[in-house]
C-alpha cells in the first residue's frame, strides 16, 4: 500500500524571502488559490507577527482557501504564537508552525541560550500553539548542523507536548543526500515516540542539493516535504515543488509513497508565481522550463518520433504543457474571456478589475492573431499592478537611429499631475529610464534588467523584469507589451510604485 506524501508549500512565506519577491495580500491570495486547485496539502501563508501586512495576508488566505490546510509561522515566543492563532481563526483547517534554533552555533551566537533553555522554550511554544489548533508543527532550525543526541532530546519532548509534525530543516543547505537521509532514519529509530508524529523536511539549495536531500529523506521515512513553486526562496532557494512531485510520481518503482497533487496545473502555477514575483524561470529548468520537453539533437528527435519514451520519462501534458493554448482573438467576447480566467484559476477582486483586464485583452488581441494563456497571466498581473499606483505612463516616444544618440520623450501622471520630459541615453530603454528618473527622482539603483518572450512568434509579448534597490530595500517590477520598450517602462514604473509605497512589512527573519 502506497503512503501519502504530504506537500507543504511555503512559496508565500519562505519564497517571499527572496530579495525583491515580496507579494501584496491580493497576490498571495491568487497564488494560494492556484495551490489549492493543484491540491497542495498545506499552504504556509506567512509569518503573522512580522507585520500588519503579513498578518492580514495570512488572514485573507485563511478566509479564501477551503480545501488546503493553512499554516502560519511563529518563533517559539508567546506573542508570535498568539498572533498566528489570531490570523488563522477563519481557516477551515489550520496549523501553527513554530521553530527555535538547535545547532551549537545558533544556540550560542544567536539565541545565547543553553540547550536546556532551548528545550524548555520549544515545549512551552508547542503547548501554547495547541491552544489554537490540534495541528502543530515544530522545527529545530539548522537541524542539518545540530548534534543528533540533542535533536533526539528536543524532538521527543515536543512530541510529548503535542507536536504532530516534526520538520527537520537543512536551513543553510549544508547536507549531502546520503547524510541527510541517514539523519532522518536515525531520528525515527532513536526517538521513542517517533511514531506519534509525521517527519517533514525543509531543504535549502545552497549546494544545489535541496531536491536530492528531500528525496533522500523521503526514502528514509519522511512523509512531508516543504517546498516552493520554481524553487523560490532566499539565497539559492528551496526544494522545487514541481521537481519533488514529478520525481516521486515518475519513479513509483522506487518510492513507497505518492502525492495528491494534480500535476496538470503545475505549469500555470509556475508562470503565475514567476509573473507576480518577477523571478524568471530559466529555459533549462526541470519540468517548467521552456526547454524541459524540447529536443534539439537529431538523434533525440528521431527517437522521440519513433517512441516518446526513448528520451522522455514524463509526458509534457501531465504537467500542463501543450494544453494551454487559448484560441481567442479580437472577436472573442467577455464571457469567453471570463470563462478562460476561471479555467486558469484567476479570480479578480471586482467587476471593475474584470472590465479593465478585458479592455487590455482586446487591445492585445488587436496586435496579436492568437492570445495564449501565458499572455493572459501577464495581462492580469499587469492590470492588478496598475490598479493603485502613484506614477503611471501616459505616453512615450522613443527614437533610435544608426549613428545618432537615442532619446525618449516620456509623459507621466505623478499623483494626478501630468509631467513630460525628454532625455537621451545609450539606447531607447536607457533613455526612457533616465527620463522617468528625471521626473520621479527616486534615487534608486537598478540591480537587474531582464527581458523574456512570453510566447513564440515575432508578435509575442515581451515581459521585462527589473529589480530596484534603495536604502537596503529591494523590490521587483514587471511589465509586458508587444513593444519591448513600453514593457520596459511599465516594469520600471511597477517597481518605482512599490518603492514609493509605505514600507508595510519587515523581513520575516528580522
Amino acid at each position: 500500500m502506497t503512503d501519502k506524501l504530504i506537500i507543504f508549500d511555503t512559496t508565500l512565506r519562505d519564497g517571499e524571502q527572496s530579495p525583491g519577491a515580496s507579494m501584496t495580500k491580493d497576490e498571495k491570495v491568487r497564488i494560494a488559490k492556484a495551490l489549492e486547485r493543484m491540491r497542495v496539502d498545506v499552504i504556509e501563508a506567512g509569518f503573522p507577527i512580522a507585520s500588519t501586512g503579513d498578518f492580514e495576508a495570512v488572514q485573507a488566505v485563511a478566509k479564501a482557501v477551503k480545501d488546503s490546510r493553512i499554516c502560519g509561522l511563529s518563533r517559539a515566543l508567546d506573542t508570535d504564537i498568539d498572533r498566528a492563532g489570531e490570523a488563522l481563526k477563519l481557516a477551515n483547517a489550520s496549523r501553527i508552525h513554530t521553530f527555535i534554533a538547535t545547532s551549537p552555533i545558533h544556540m550560542k551566537m544567536k539565541l545565547r541560550m543553553e540547550p536546556d533553555q532551548v528545550i524548555e522554550n520549544a515545549v512551552r511554544a508547542v503547548k501554547r500553539a495547541r491552544q489554537y489548533t490540534d495541528d502543530v508543527e515544530f522545527s529545530p532550525e539548522d537541524a542539518g548542523r545540530s548534534e543528533t543526541d540533542f535533536l533526539c532530546r528536543i524532538l521527543e519532548a515536543v512530541i510529548d507536548a503535542g507536536a504532530t509534525t516534526l520538520n527537520i530543516p537543512d536551513t543553510v543547505g549544508y547536507n549531502l543526500p546520503h547524510q541527510f537521509g541517514s539523519l532522518i532514519s536515525t531520528l525515527r529509530e532513536r526517538i521513542p515516540n517517533a511514531d506519534k508524529a509525521i517527519f517533514s523536511v525543509h531543504c535549502h539549495n545552497d549546494l544545489g542539493l535541496a531536491v536530492a536531500n528531500s528525496l533522500s529523506a523521503v526514502m528514509n521515512g519522511a512523509r512531508q516535504v516543504e517546498c516552493t513553486i520554481n524553487g523560490l526562496g532566499e539565497r539559492a532557494g528551496n526544494a522545487a515543488l514541481e521537481e519533488v512531485v514529478m520525481a516521486v510520481r515518475t519513479r513509483q518503482d522506487m518510492f513507497p509513497c505518492d502525492t495528491n497533487i494534480d500535476t496538470q496545473y503545475i505549469l500555470s502555477a509556475s508562470r503565475l508565481v514567476s509573473g507576480i514575483t518577477g523571478f524568471v524561470v530559466q529555459p533549462n529548468k526541470a519540468i517548467v522550463g521552456a526547454n524541459a520537453f524540447a529536443h534539439e539533437s537529431g538523434i533525440h528527435q528521431d527517437g522521440v518520433l519513433k517512441n516518446r519514451e526513448t528520451y522522455e520519462i514524463m509526458r509534457a501534458e501531465d504537467v500542463g504543457w501543450n494544453t494551454n493554448r487559448m484560441v481567442l482573438g479580437k472577436h472573442s467576447g467577455r464571457n469567453a474571456f471570463r470563462s478562460r480566467l476561471q479555467e486558469l484559476g484567476i479570480e479578480l477582486a471586482s467587476e471593475t478589475d474584470l472590465n479593465a483586464a478585458f479592455t487590455r485583452f482586446k487591445e492585445l488581441a488587436d496586435k496579436k492573431h492568437e492570445v495564449f494563456d501565458e499572455d493572459i497571466q501577464a495581462l492580469v498581473s499587469d492590470t492588478v499592478a496598475t490598479a493603485d499606483e502613484r506614477v503611471s505612463l501616459i505616453s512615450m516616444k522613443v527614437c533610435s537611429e544608426t549613428g545618432e544618440t537615442p532619446f525618449a520623450t516620456v509623459t507621466l501622471s505623478v499623483d494626478g499631475r501630468e509631467v513630460q520630459t525628454q532625455m537621451s541615453g545609450g539606447g531607447p530603454v536607457d533613455a526612457a529610464y533616465k527620463a522617468i528618473e528625471s521626473i520621479v527622482q527616486s534615487q534608486t539603483e537598478l540591480q537587474l534588467y531582464s527581458v523574456n518572450s512570453i510566447t513564440t512568434g515575432t508578435d509575442a509579448q515581451g515581459e521585462v523584469s527589473v529589480r530596484l534597490e534603495k536604502g537596503g530595500r529591494i523590490v521587483s517590477g514587471q511589465g509586458a507589451d508587444t513593444d519591448i520598450v513600453i514593457a520596459s517602462a511599465k516594469a520600471y514604473l511597477n517597481a518605482l510604485n512599490k518603492i514609493l509605497s509605505p514600507v508595510d512589512r519587515a523581513h520575516p527573519q528580522v
